[in-house]
């Protein structure tokens, strides 16, 4: 417990870190960020009503203040571009981002985790070199490559799977045959990375001698392999996977670009694009925190699954 509350303890000064940051991109950005939200012919009235609406017409200090006191009420501004307020767009365009990760994290388990213990049980076999290669190509072939070449294939060649959006209705929900394309996506290269770490973790555990020991008690393959060494091999990569967790989320922004997912990652594009400063430190923000966020759950994950590492 103890070691729960100092990792918690620790977690403040990256989220301090990571807000403080957030706050200070609309004032590191080249030029004028008013002039650059009004566009050239902005009127001094309307230059000087947008410094008050964003509170830069004060002190940098009071504007820090005042930025942490939104973050923890959660008023995050108002968007300029789609006048609502930022905290509701994010809101509605959260979920979208979050199961559209976790079904490319599951993606990439499901094919990682048995590939990686086929290529360790069959090291140096034929199996074990196709594994190798197939993965080795996952890790070189980027999102942006490969999200056009499914849509191609699967979506217009072959009319299997819809080529982009998240339903057909326009309804706030996800259809699963929509989610196929953009998890395969963001799930390939992933996939790839942990089906070479499972294959590591796992050799490196069939030559410990509790492995040896198991075998001379007579002990099916099977059971050596699945009840002895995949639990202790899993441990290093519960870190992993938490780690790229927050890799796949931040990375959400090129694959719901391509395929037009009304996610987090393709509301901050469009921020971008439309200059709505407020919006994207609110997406940045979102991102920013949830990263943290599961960092933390997987450090306690961690703790969980290895004894060695309660105190």
């Amino acid at each position: 417990m103890k070691q729960i509350l100092t990792r918690l303890f620790l977690t403040l000064p990256v989220v301090w870190l990571v807000v403080s940051l957030v706050f200070l991109l609309i004032h590191l950005v080249p030029g004028d960020p008013v002039l650059q939200m009004l566009g050239e012919g902005a009127t001094p009235a309307d230059i000087s009503a947008l410094r008050h609406q964003y509170g830069l017409d004060q002190p940098l200090g009071v504007q820090y203040l005042h930025y942490w006191n939104g973050v923890l009420h959660g008023n995050l501004g108002d968007s300029i571009r789609l006048h609502e307020t930022v905290f509701h767009l994010i809101a509605a365009r959260y979920p979208y981002t979050l199961g559209l990760t976790v079904a490319a994290l599951v993606f990439a388990l499901v094919l990682a985790l048995p590939a990686g213990i086929l290529a360790a049980v069959r090291r140096g076999r034929w199996l074990d070199q196709l594994l190798s290669i197939v993965s080795l190509f996952g890790l070189s072939v980027p999102g942006i490559a490969l999200g056009p070449v499914l849509i191609l294939l699967f979506a217009i060649l072959l009319g299997w799977l819809p080529v982009s959006g998240a339903n057909s209705s326009g309804a706030p929900t996800i259809d699963w045959r929509y989610l196929i394309l953009p998890s395969i996506t963001m799930g390939g290269s992933l996939a790839a990375i942990l089906t070479r770490m499972v294959r590591t973790a796992m050799l490196e555990e069939l030559g410990q001698d509790y492995i040896r020991t198991a075998r001379a008690k007579g002990l099916s393959e099977t059971a050596v392999v699945c009840r002895h060494a995949l639990p202790n091999a899993l441990v290093p990569i519960v870190t992993v996977v938490g780690l790229q967790f927050g890799a796949l989320l931040a990375g959400a922004i090129v694959t719901e670009t391509i395929f037009s997912w009304p996610g987090l990652g393709r509301l901050t594009v469009s921020a971008i694009s439309n200059r709505d400063y407020a919006l994207v430190q609110g997406c940045l923000l979102s991102i920013g925190l949830t990263y943290v966020l599961v960092n933390l759950l997987t450090d306690l994950a961690y703790r969980w699954i290895n004894p060695r590492m309660r105190g």
